[in-house]
């Protein structure tokens, strides 16, 4: 695999200058760690499995180079396993419609299946699509269309290569696909109801062919920590760091995972100045933020905030992402004067991963870990200086619920426990300012079941006469 990346740009090069076919493995535009690692993976796969290829395979990242830093769980990874940025091609430093008004470009589509509006013209060079959202557009032959439900397309990528010639398959992409479908599946918890007999299947077999990786916790702790790391991101990069966008023929909406807790997240000074600025900017008629929280067990639930200036379409956003909305009641220690913000009790979680807003063919969830730098993960599951398998360094602090920490001890694989409250410190303490949820008075709507733990929501001050609205709900 690490020859094959470092060779990509000239390959590349060579076959536009001798007027060669080039086929393009791309993933979607939010360009998370499932989108790069299968399109890396299976460009990978392709290249040494095609009888005597004559097109070059080019793995394609679909953002600018400029935004692959706010990828940080990808970031991480890949240098993790010796993979080097600058041998990446980003999006914008490849020609993909000349290539095809040239008719030199084959393009295979993995973690979708749909181009947005801007690549219709590329729709014609697609030949082959592995997804695993549903469907939503049928695409006839000559196409070769997988379509699968599964939590991880790099599920779909590993079997592919599994049913493959023998020997394709190295240790970098083994580590890759195996970090990437823990990451996507919430380290195979059947609570947080993303894995499927086929997602554990598949790392069972990676593990069975290369015992040399790293233990499950050890993996997932150190990706959660890598990908909710938003030290230093300004709200503009906050919500540029997973961003899908659905568009009809009259409106754009964006849609951001935040990998942070909500109210957190609305006590960025100056949000709603950044959020119009972000809105306006690009085109966009509104914005919805969202969250996903577990609880120890697993077990998920999604906060949602619609930011837009025209009030029809929060209802529209709303109603199609079936949100219960309920304005914050005094008793809930919420403040009374915000009369265009709304806030959701806490509410039961459901076992089964709920359907995230129409069009984002359910996102890849934010998941709010304990906030701790990632460490590496060690070539080949190595153990770091000073650390036992099974136990954690003398003296270590891990965060409250974690597995030994992101990058800790190598214990044994399977699951592990679910991340603690974002707010809450190593040793059970609390961050400065946040605080204990109060007691719920019984007439508060969530008297009787389970708040979440930590601070009860404090949110910024709109004035009365603001023209937008600014709304919150929780969704089970």
């Amino acid at each position: 695999m690490e020859r094959f990346v470092e060779g990509n740009r000239a390959a590349l090069q060579d076959h536009i200058r001798q007027h060669r076919e080039i086929h393009v493995v791309m993933g979607n535009e939010a360009c998370d760690l499932d989108s790069t690692v299968s399109a890396l993976a299976l460009a990978y796969f392709l290249a040494q499995s095609s009888p005597a290829p004559k097109a070059a395979f080019v793995p394609v990242l679909n953002i600018p180079r400029a935004d692959f830093a706010l990828r940080t769980e990808t970031t991480f990874l890949l240098r993790d396993r010796g993979i080097p940025a600058a041998s990446l091609v980003f999006r914008d430093e490849i020609d993909l419609r000349g290539l095809h008004h040239a008719g030199l470009l084959s393009l295979t589509l993995v973690d979708h299946h749909v181009l947005p509006g801007a690549d219709a013209a590329l729709e014609e060079a697609v030949v082959e699509v592995l997804d695993h959202r549903p469907l939503e557009r049928d695409r006839g032959p000559p196409c070769q269309v997988t379509v699968e439900q599964v939590g991880s397309c790099a599920t779909l990528v590993t079997e592919r290569i599994l049913q493959g010639p023998p020997g394709v398959l190295d240790g970098t992409t083994a580590a890759l696909l195996h970090g990437t479908i823990l990451l996507d599946c919430i380290n195979l918890s059947p609570a947080a109801g993303k894995a499927t007999p086929r997602d554990v299947a598949c790392v069972s077999l990676l593990e069975e062919r290369f015992p040399e990786l790293p233990a499950r916790d050890a993996v997932f702790g150190a990706l959660q920590a890598a990908k909710f790391d938003v030290t230093g991101l300004t709200t503009e990069q906050m919500l540029r760091k997973d961003l899908k966008v659905i568009s009809s023929d009259e409106v754009v909406v964006a849609i951001s995972g935040i990998f942070e807790d909500l109210e957190t997240f609305l006590l960025r000074p100056g949000l709603l100045q950044d959020l119009e600025a972000f809105c306006q900017g690009r085109g966009y008629a509104g914005l919805v933020a969202m969250t996903v929280s577990f609880n120890e067990c697993y077990e998920p639930t999604r906060k949602l905030a619609v930011y837009s200036q025209q009030e029809p379409l929060r209802g529209t956003v709303s109603q199609g992402a079936r949100l219960r909305h309920l304005w914050a009641l005094p008793s809930c220690g919420s403040p009374q004067n915000l009369p265009f913000l709304g806030v959701l009790r806490r509410s039961q979680p459901c076992v089964r991963s709920p359907a995230a807003v129409p069009g984002t063919g359910g996102g890849d969830d934010a998941v709010p870990a304990p906030a701790a730098a990632a460490e590496p993960l060690g070539q080949r599951g190595h153990l770091r200086p000073g650390q036992h398998r099974g136990h954690s360094q003398e003296g270590a602090a891990h965060p409250a619920g974690s597995a030994g920490g992101p990058g800790g001890c190598w214990g044994p694989r399977g699951g592990g426990a679910a991340p603690s409250h974002p707010h809450e410190q190593p040793g059970g303490g609390v961050s400065p300012g946040t605080g204990r949820a109060p007691a719920v008075s019984p007439g508060c709507p969530g008297a009787g079941q389970p708040h979440r733990r930590g601070a009860a929501p404090r949110l910024p001050k709109i004035a009365a006469s603001a023209p937008w609205l600014f709304g919150v709900w929780m969704k089970s």
